[in-house]
Parts: structure tokens; sequence; C-alpha cells
């Protein structure tokens, strides 16, 4: 079965810096897309980044382009976020997502999420 595992969340000072991984498997992990979300407390989840199957091409949600940064490795079936400048407002649950089709359908996966914490 498909499974994501986030790790690396914790409690940093703004202006500090966290790097989180993504462990999948159960699917090809270097077929598909993957994303990473997050979700701060009273708010909807929004997108944080996008990373092509080949890793070519990334995109960021505008208030985290030149500070986060997604990568991959297809040898290790992980993917990663670099958080950088971290801000109070950077507070949240982070997830990481991949979109599978499976028998005709567009099917999102989630992982547990893992917490980040900005504050002094």
């Amino acid at each position: 079965q498909v499974q994501l595992v986030e790790s690396g969340g914790g409690l940093v000072q703004p202006g500090g810096s966290l790097g989180l991984s993504c462990a999948a498997s159960g699917f090809i992990f270097s077929s598909y897309a993957m994303k990473w979300y997050r979700q701060a407390p009273g708010k909807e989840r929004e997108l944080v980044a996008t990373i092509t199957s080949t890793g070519g091409t990334t995109t960021y949600a505008d208030s985290m382009k030149g500070r986060f940064s997604i990568s991959r490795d297809n040898a290790k079936n992980t993917v990663y976020l670099q958080m950088n400048s971290l801000k109070p407002e950077d507070t949240a649950v982070y997830y990481c997502n991949v979109r599978l089709r499976q028998f005709g359908t567009l099917r999102d996966y989630w992982g547990q999420g893992t917490q980040v914490t900005v504050s002094s």
C-alpha cells in the first residue's frame, strides 16, 4: 500500500533553518510529482512546493520563494523540503502528498504530517 512518512519537524527560532524528509513506498516513486503542503491551526491546508518526477522542475508558493527548496532522491524514494529564514507564520503541520491515478481515477495520498514550530 502507499505510504508517506514525514520526518524532521521540530522547534526552531525565527530566522533558523529546518529540513524535512518524506519517505515514500508502495508506488513507483520516480514516476510521480511530489508536493509539500502545510496546515496552520485554524487555516486551510495550503500548497508549499511541487517537484516533478525527475526533479527537473520545482514550483513554490509566493511566500516560500527564495526561502524553501524542494528536492528529491529517486534512488531513495524520498522527497525533501529545506526551509531557511523561517518565520513564526511558517508554524504548521507539514505534509507530503502524491496524486496517483488508480483504476482510472485520481487519488491523493498524504503522510501523517510533521509539526514545525517557529518561535523564540
